[in-house]
């Protein structure tokens, strides 16, 4: 088994600080497109929950924990019932829950492709399933807001990418056998930085090379 990053119970504080941000971004596109309180409801879920559910139905780790652990199920509906009832003071604090909804992404990543591992799973598939479930609950999200999802789109700040350097430090650290505490904090710490940069610089992933498309620009 590969070592864990922090402590079971740490962890598992960690990941439901990490669910709360990414549910409190789901909500708050709820309530820009005018969703009902039901609405609001299933965007924090599926944002909070969407990447792990899809891992651990890959991995076979089943039920998956947001179907064992009540607080992974409650802690978006919390997170709904927040914005529900106090969306302005959340929009005005919008820079902060960047901020933490990083964070959340460089710790999935890492514990998405670390479980994928221990389940089996080879280098390049763990690394996959990191990364999906750092961004998947967000692709869901912008396909139920029908949105193009954000990871998608050239005019937003890299996203899956922070993720995708996050997951590969993870995997090559498992080839030379060089998986600690210490360096599987360092790929979270990397991502998490990586994607402050992106948003604080606007860093953007290239279109096509010499790009002739009369599409316009959305």
């Amino acid at each position: 088994m590969l070592q864990q990053l922090f402590s079971p119970s740490v962890q598992h504080t960690l990941d439901l600080v990490g669910i709360f941000v990414f549910a409190i971004s789901g909500a708050l596109l709820a309530v820009r497109k005018n969703f009902d309180v039901f609405g609001i409801a299933v965007l924090a879920e599926v944002t909070a929950l969407g990447g792990g559910l899809f891992r651990d139905l890959i991995i076979g780790a089943v039920p998956p924990a947001a179907f064992t652990d009540l607080g992974y199920f409650l802690t978006p509906l919390l997170a709904a019932l927040l914005v529900f009832f106090l969306h302005p003071h959340v929009e005005r604090i919008q820079v902060g829950v960047n901020v933490f909804d990083a964070a959340g992404l460089g710790l999935f990543c890492v514990a998405g492709t670390t479980k994928a591992y221990e389940y089996g799973l080879g280098l390049t598939q763990s690394a996959t399933l990191g990364l999906a479930t750092a961004v998947g609950g967000g692709v869901l999200r912008d396909v139920l807001a029908n949105e193009v999802p954000s990871l998608l789109r050239w005019d937003r700040d890299l996203y899956a990418v922070p993720a995708i350097v996050g997951a590969t430090m993870v995997v090559l650290c498992i080839r030379y056998d060089a998986l600690t505490p210490f360096t599987s904090g360092l790929a979270a710490l990397t991502a998490f930085v990586l994607r402050l940069l992106a948003m604080r610089f606007h860093w953007r992933a290239p279109r096509a090379w010499n790009r002739r498309s009369t599409v316009r620009d959305e």
